[in-house]
């Protein structure tokens, strides 16, 4: 037996922002980094509630265990009964550990400010230590209400539309193959990955009047990958990144095209499906499709090409495909993979 839910309530369209004056808070701890309490978007959010709150801006990129604990302490002075992720994902995942390792009983709403993790719809929250990227999978992180605002996206960076948006794409095909999906994880990724794949070069390009479709999406593949799963692309990303700091969706618009390739005998109907729904031809119409919008969004096509040493690469490669393989996005691969397909997966990456 299979299941399909979304628990999260979406509220989108034009001031989707005044959602949070229905909100029945008394106090509010806004999740934030340094640049939303600078310019003032954090403080207005937190008048919008119409409550006590209080800003925490301290969130970095890939967020540490040292920064969920200074989260927590801030939770356990204030006690808050309403957590609010301003941001990205970092933004999002921080709130998520905090809230994971709080004894604090309060509910997570995701403001999110870029188009990418879809971790406002998600149980999943990317934590690091040590350098290596933890994934958490617990029901208990999907926050309850994510507000998609488009007035929040008119001035992103274009590296950031390009970063973020490749990494739509990234969920998108693997959540059509991964071993979870299903017939309606499939509808929410296969309408996501035909927006994106239209909509990302135009924004990349300067047009915002298409930026709410494309953070539509980018939660709509957050919803798809949350019941489906995801697979290697990720699981070696993951390590990747952790390793060598490098963004996430960089590094996915890399791999896509080998992992395409690793997994296309396993899941060729999958593949061949979301193709002919975006009028490609089939998998390698889709290879083509995401190396043409990586180009259109002039992004690396390799890692070298990135900024990475070959040789620094080679060096950890052994402890990078470890990692991987032991990345809980590996389960749901729709193929089993190893360490060595992992050790050439990072090879012909180079």
């Amino acid at each position: 037996m299979q299941t399909f839910a979304l628990q999260t309530k979406l509220c989108f369209g034009e001031n989707a922002l005044d959602a949070l004056s229905s909100l029945q808070a008394q106090r509010v701890l806004i999740v934030t980094d340094r640049f939303f309490a600078e310019n003032g978007i954090a403080e207005q959010i937190g008048k919008r509630c119409g409550c006590e709150f209080r800003i925490f801006s301290e969130v970095q990129p890939d967020p540490a265990l040292t920064l969920i604990a200074q989260g927590v302490q801030v939770m356990q002075d204030f006690s808050p009964d309403t957590l609010i992720a301003l941001g990205g994902g970092s933004a999002i995942d921080c709130a998520k550990g905090m809230l994971s390792m709080s004894d604090k009983d309060a509910c997570l709403i995701a403001v999110p400010t870029s188009s990418g993790t879809g971790s406002e719809v998600t149980s999943f929250a990317i934590l690091s230590h040590d350098g290596v990227k933890h994934p958490l999978v617990n029901d208990a992180l999907r926050p309850r209400m994510a507000i998609l605002d488009a007035s929040l996206l008119q001035k992103l960076p274009k590296s950031l539309i390009a970063d973020a948006g490749m990494d739509v794409l990234a969920h998108c095909i693997e959540a059509v193959a991964a071993k979870n999906a299903s017939p309606f994880s499939e509808a929410f990724a296969v309408c996501a990955f035909r927006k994106a794949l239209e909509l990302l070069p135009k924004s990349y390009r300067g047009d915002s009047s298409v930026r709410e479709t494309v953070h539509c999406a980018a939660t709509m593949a957050g919803v798809a990958f949350d019941s489906a799963g995801l697979g290697a692309c990720h699981a070696l990303s993951h390590a990747i990144g952790g390793t060598f700091h490098l963004a996430h969706g960089r590094i996915n618009g890399i791999l896509l095209p080998h992992i395409i390739t690793l997994n296309a005998p396993a899941c060729t109907p999958s593949y061949n499906g979301l193709a002919g729904m975006c009028g490609l031809s089939g998998i390698a119409g889709l290879r083509l499709a995401i190396m043409r919008v990586r180009k259109q969004l002039e992004l690396p096509a390799t890692l070298h090409e990135a900024g990475l040493e070959r040789n620094a690469v080679l060096r950890e490669a052994e402890a990078i495909s470890e990692a991987a393989v032991n990345d809980p996005c590996t389960l749901t691969n729709p193929r089993p993979v190893t360490k060595s397909d992992y050790l050439a997966l990072l090879r012909s990456a180079l």
